[in-house]
């Protein structure tokens, strides 16, 4: 009986050393899969990450160039603008000033046509 008690033992011992065996692949097993996922996550928001990004650069580049054209178009009018105002300056800048130097220093008094009543106390 002792025998056969001590094969039923090590019968046991063998299993539980057997079942430590697949509880230590499966832990193995699972952490590499944990790991697997998530790099494949990490993948996958990068791939996300990179196609958001390309979508808003697109948006802001068709956007942003109407903006671009608008600040041409109207420097260029600005500019034009500025050509006349020099052009007409200078064809009729020289009378515009004789005229308002006319008017400062030729002193014409007028008598008003009704005396204002002075104040009273």
């Amino acid at each position: 009986m002792s025998a056969q008690n001590s094969k039923g033992i090590q019968t046991l011992l063998d299993a539980e050393r057997d079942a430590q065996k697949i509880v230590q692949q499966a832990r193995e097993y699972r952490s590499k899969r944990v790991k697997d996922a998530k790099n494949e996550a990490q993948k996958e928001i990068e791939d996300y990450r990179k196609q958001k990004d390309d979508e808003f650069k697109a948006f802001e580049k068709k956007h942003t160039s109407g903006n671009k054209k608008a600040e041409e178009d109207a420097s260029k009018d600005a500019e034009e603008q500025m050509k006349r105002i020099k052009e007409a300056g200078s064809k009729t800048g020289d009378k515009v000033v004789q005229d308002l130097l006319n008017v400062v220093t030729e002193v014409k008094p007028e008598v008003p046509d009704r005396v204002a009543a002075p104040p009273e106390a």
